[in-house]
């Protein structure tokens, strides 16, 4: 009896109990939810399932990223939807960074000028609603872009006006799959480089020429592989017939107003984070950096940046999360991601609301799980490692 009572009194084992009466009674719960859903839409008539992802779809879709066609299940419609919204939130990802890193350090400028315009943008940036970014751009920068007979021409071979960016597509893109390959192969050797001459320096204190490896393998090898893709592909060059462009791809007013105002506006929030983590690195570190000699624009690449990181990266990885969240903002001007296209187009021809919306859920969240665990691992792969 008292092996019993001690084992009854045991913190642990109170613990387990009281975290599985509880996981059970959630269980019961939702359970519960989905039985009586499903009671109710069978009384109501309504069709439960996930059979409807097989029908054809019927739905155009004006910027498609996959093989997807009007004569496509609905399945094929939802992967558009998902591809558009990966899409717009890895470039907006990139570009965000890049303006938040100079906004933030605009915000530190010795120029008063520089400080105070950068400031000005931060505060009315954090405190304007995205909506109205996302209305700003498409009606009142796109909008006024001139008609297509007036488009600006790129170079003679794109057009800009107020229904999109059109430019040459390659008919055959074998060749840029091969010249992509290559990239993807000079990037790694120059990593696996950059490792080798780090290791070599430590151990021997002898340099390797770095510089000009990377240059080459950064620069030169992408340049090369590129002009050959371009110059051994026939092109599909846009020609104006009637009132708009034919050929080519059209890079839609949606998708760049959409970029254009979660870069915009994710910037302002990250320029902060940005400011804080350069401002949390002791001055003493300063110091020395320019006690051996290192010149500003050194200090901050080689001593600042690397240690702020430490202090920026959980903060970033929530502005990464609301940039994939924003993203379906751009279900206001129609651009055609998993929410405007699945919850909103499938949804109306279907009437499949409890799926639709469970599966466009879950698109979010392991999308934001995959986000929240790269940078979590990037932030463990960073962090100071201490005894």
């Amino acid at each position: 009896m008292s092996k019993a009572l001690a084992f009854i009194n045991d913190k642990r084992v109170r613990d387990w109990f009281y975290q599985a009466a509880v996981l059970i009674g959630l269980v019961g719960l939702l359970v519960y939810f989905i039985r009586n859903a499903s009671e109710n839409m069978v009384k109501a008539g309504i069709a439960s399932g996930f059979d409807f992802l097989w029908r054809t779809s019927g739905i155009d879709v004006p910027f498609v990223l996959t093989n997807y066609t009007q004569s496509d299940n609905i399945l094929a419609l939802f992967w558009a939807g998902v591809a558009n919204t990966l899409f717009v939130t890895a470039v907006s990802l990139v570009l965000a960074t890049l303006l938040g890193f100079a906004i933030g350090i605009a915000r530190l400028s010795s120029i008063w000028l520089v400080s105070a315009l950068a400031g000005a943008y931060v505060e009315f940036v954090r405190n304007i609603p995205l909506l109205f970014f996302v209305l700003f751009w498409y009606f009142g920068v796109i909008a006024a872009l001139p008609s297509p007979r007036e488009s600006i021409s790129v170079f003679g071979v794109a057009f800009l006006n107020n229904r999109g960016l059109t430019i040459p597509l390659p008919d055959a893109p074998a060749n840029f799959h091969w010249a992509f390959g290559v990239i993807l192969a000079a990037f790694v050797a120059q990593w696996l480089f950059a490792r080798w001459a780090r290791r070599r320096k430590e151990a021997t204190g002898q340099d390797a020429p770095l510089l000009v490896v990377s240059l080459v393998l950064l620069v030169l090898v992408p340049v090369l592989a590129l002009s050959w893709a371009s110059l051994a592909t026939r092109w599909d060059i846009p020609v104006l017939r009637g009132f708009n462009y034919r050929g080519g791809f059209v890079v839609i007013p949606e998708f760049v107003a959409l970029l254009a105002a979660l870069v915009t506006y994710t910037a302002g929030f990250i320029a902060e984070i940005v400011r804080g983590g350069i401002q949390s690195v002791p001055h003493g570190q300063i110091e020395a950096s320019a006690a051996l000699g290192l010149r500003p624009a050194q200090t901050l690449r080689l001593v600042t940046i690397p240690q702020a990181l430490r202090v920026m990266t959980p903060p970033m990885t929530n502005q990464y999360l609301n940039v994939l969240k924003n993203s379906s903002f751009g279900a206001a001007i129609a651009y055609p991601d998993v929410v405007s296209l699945f919850m909103g187009s499938a949804l109306n021809n279907t009437g499949q609301a409890i799926e639709i919306i469970a599966m466009t859920l879950a698109v979010y969240l392991v999308i934001g799980l995959a986000v929240s665990a790269f940078m979590n691992w990037y932030n463990a792969r960073i962090a100071l490692v201490t005894r």
